[in-house]
Formats: C-alpha cells, sequence, structure tokens
C-alpha cells in the first residue's frame, strides 16, 4: 500500500517518533467526524450512530491483532496505556518488585517512580553492550517478591528488540503479572495477541501511521475486573478509563490498522508489502554506511527494529559530536531524524540507554537514529550518506 502521498516533501527518517498518516485515514476520520459527532453514551439517534461505529472500529482493532474486543482499552496513547497497565495492576495489589529493563522508555520510568513513592520496589534488569537484558539474570529478576514486570520490546533508540517471548513464559511460570511497551513494534507487523505469553501491552496509533492521541492497551481477561482504574467518571471502557471517547480517532485508528494488515497479509506479491520494502530499504542505508569514518553502529545487528537504525556519530579522528548537532544540520539539510527518544529530544542529556549499554562516557551525547517508513524512496535514501557527511563536518566545526 503506498501512503507517499502523505509524506513531508523532506527526507522523513523519524518514524519511531511519529508517522506520516496515511491518506485512507485523514479520510476516514474526517467522515467520521461529520457523520458520527454524537457522544458515544448518549441513547438519542447521534448517539446511538457513533456508539455503533465506535464498537465496529474497536471490533476491528481487536480483529487485526487476533484479539477480542473486550481485551481491548481505548487510551489517548501509550504512555496513559502504560500508566494504566502498571499503575492499574500493581494497585490491585499486595506491594511487591516491580522489575524493568534498564533501557525503558521515559513513560515506563515515570511509572516505575510513581510506584516507588507508593512502596514498591523497583529494580532495573542490566543490558548487554548491544542492549538486550541478559537472560542470566533472569532467574535473580523473577524472585520473589517480584510481582509485576514491563519490558520494552522494541527499544526507540537503538532498535534492540528485547526477548519477549522466553521472558513472558518464565513470568507466566511464576505467576508474575508481564507488561510490554510494544509501541515500536506494533508498526512493523501485527501482533497475534491470542498467542502472545503477554498480560498487559501498550501501544500509540501514531506509530503506525494513524492519528495522534489515541492508543491502545490490551489485557487478559482475567485482569479485566482487576486493573485499578487511574481516573473516575462516566464509567466508559469497561469501567477503566473514562472520558467521552473520540470515534473519529478510534476509526482512524482501525484503517491504519487495516492498512497495515491488507500491506502485509494480503498483498499479491509478498516483496512489496511495505515492511519488506522498508527492511529492503534499511538494509541498504546500512551497508552505504557501514565504513563511514566516525560512525559506530549501536544495538542489536541481527534483533532488532526492520525500519532502524542507530548509530554513534564521531569526526575523521573518531572524536565524538554531539548527535543534537549533527540533528540540527541534517534538518537544514532537508533530512528529518533525530538523536534519541523524541521524549527526550529538548533535554541535553546523557544517554540513559547508552549508559545502560556500557557505552564510554564520552560518547553518550553522540547517539543518531535513522527510522525508515513506506514514505521513501531508494532515490531518498542514496542522497543520505552525502547529506550525513555534510552534517557531521558541519557540526564538528567550531562555531
Amino acid at each position: 500500500m503506498d501512503s507517499s502521498s502523505s509524506c513531508p516533501s523532506e527526507i522523513y527518517l523519524d518514524a519511531c517518533a511519529t508517522t506520516p498518516p496515511r491518506p485512507e485515514v485523514i479520510q476516514r476520520i474526517l467522515e467520521v467526524q461529520e457523520s458520527a459527532w454524537g457522544n458515544p453514551s448518549s441513547l438519542h439517534g447521534p448517539g446511538l450512530i457513533a456508539a455503533e461505529l465506535l464498537e465496529r472500529s474497536r471490533q476491528k482493532i481487536a480483529s487485526c491483532l487476533m484479539a477480542s474486543s473486550t481485551e481491548l482499552v481505548l487510551t489517548s496513547g501509550a504512555t496513559e496505556s502504560i500508566h494504566l497497565g502498571l499503575l492499574g495492576m500493581a494497585r490491585s495489589m499486595q506491594s511487591g518488585r516491580l522489575v524493568i529493563s534498564a533501557v525503558e522508555h521515559p513513560a515506563v520510568l515515570a511509572a516505575a517512580q510513581a510506584l516507588k513513592r507508593e512502596g514498591w520496589e523497583v529494580c532495573y534488569w542490566p543490558v548487554d553492550p548491544l542492549g538486550r537484558v541478559t537472560l542470566e539474570d533472569l532467574d535473580l529478576m523473577l524472585a520473589a517478591p517480584t510481582r509485576l514486570v514491563s519490558i520494552i520490546w522494541g527499544q526507540s533508540e537503538v532498535g534492540t528488540i528485547q526477548p519477549i517471548e522466553t521472558i513472558g513464559l518464565a513470568c507466566r511460570e511464576r505467576g508474575i503479572v508481564f507488561h510490554t511497551d510494544a509501541t515500536q513494534v506494533l508498526s512493523q507487523g501485527l501482533l497475534h495477541w491470542a498467542d502472545l505469553p503477554i498480560d498487559l501491552l501498550s501501544a500509540s496509533a501514531h506509530k503506525f501511521q494513524g492519528p495522534k492521541g489515541i492508543g491502545l492497551l490490551l489485557l487478559r481477561p482475567e485482569l479485566i475486573d482487576v486493573l485499578q482504574p487511574l481516573q473516575g467518571g462516566g464509567g466508559q471502557e469497561q469501567g477503566l478509563r473514562a472520558g467521552t471517547e473520540s470515534v473519529a480517532l478510534a476509526a482512524g485508528m482501525a484503517m491504519a490498522l487495516e492498512q497495515l494488515k491488507l500491506s502485509r497479509s494480503e498483498c499479491a506479491d509478498v516483496e512489496l508489502a511495505d515492511q519488506v520494502k522498508v527492511q529492503r530499504m534499511r538494509d541498504s542505508l546500512r551497508i552505504n554506511l557501514q565504513n563511514f569514518p566516525g560512525l559506530h553502529f549501536t544495538g542489536d545487528p541481527i534483533n532488532r527494529l526492520p525500519h532502524h537504525i542507530s548509530m554513534l556519530v564521531g569526526s575523521g579522528d573518531d572524536q565524538p559530536i554531539s548527535g543534537r548537532a549533527v540533528v540540527r544540520e541534517l534538518s537544514r539539510l532537508g533530512v528529518a531524524t533525530s538523536s534519541g527518544s523524541a521524549c527526550m529530544a529538548g533535554q541535553p542529556k546523557n544517554s540513559a540507554v547508552l549508559q545502560a549499554m556500557q557505552i564510554k562516557p564520552e560518547w553518550l551525547q553522540s547517539g543518531l537514529r535513522f527510522s525508515l517508513g513506506s514514505w521513501l524512496d531508494e532515490t531518498q535514501l542514496d542522497q543520505i550518506p552525502d547529506l550525513l557527511q555534510q552534517a557531521m563536518i558541519a557540526a564538528a566545526s567550531p562555531e
């Protein structure tokens, strides 16, 4: 499915931050805003129209993820889903230990700190130099009093994919509730929720070319009556998330997932599926950069997000360069990218993710990330090595 008509005019390499919505998504939202603007909790005509459309969207979203619609809670995005999942679950339990990886998104870190203030112990699962959690620590991390575990599935800054199924099965054997932040993974292919050893899963629509302002929390049926809501109100979303639902955004997310499914599952030639094309472009760009002076790739080279390249940037004599400075120079050249998590972009601090991976201190502000999407073409990517070289030279030059 070609979504190039919705892409920005510049070369956009920041899919891990957000993605351009597909034209079909934009059209669907506009249609619903006009035709189903009622409050879905109202019992009159406009409300019933909105309620019916909301339920159809919910069923489509769940179906695309191989889940039941009763296992789906619509939220404002992954950050809210993460907080609802972790805080809502922890507050239904006796205090114990929460285990998170040392490379989590700031949303998980914030939720963990909130639980720490409420009496929970927070333990950080170490990672190796490739950013993967150290499985030799599995028994230690999951020993009592661990009650809750949250591990990011695909790390946005360095691209490493964690061994989620191994951890999930180990948690299940021990009766530990397991949550994962799947925000970056879902854009790269649909999940089969029914087959995953995961209890709670969070994601945001705008990472898979859907609208901003809506996300999801998937949870096992036995947790629906256990999870504690974070706010009171009208009792929407099975009493777990109060507030009038956005029917248009739900329809937009459903459309984005349907397009993702169409691209991958129903494409006549699998080689033309978006994710296959994007990975091929990613691999080609990585090859063109692998002998680039001053670049050092980061993250797991094999177990990684298929649209993701991450690196440390340095000068010709291998002195670190500010990743933020390279991002600014690339922007001047018409290339949009980032130096780390978009949620930390305004804070020129050392990368906690790189630090957890035992990167040398002088390189902790030198991270750079390219994350690709189907709106790109090979002609655009062929320009990147030259533009990156210009940007690195400019960023390394004294002002």
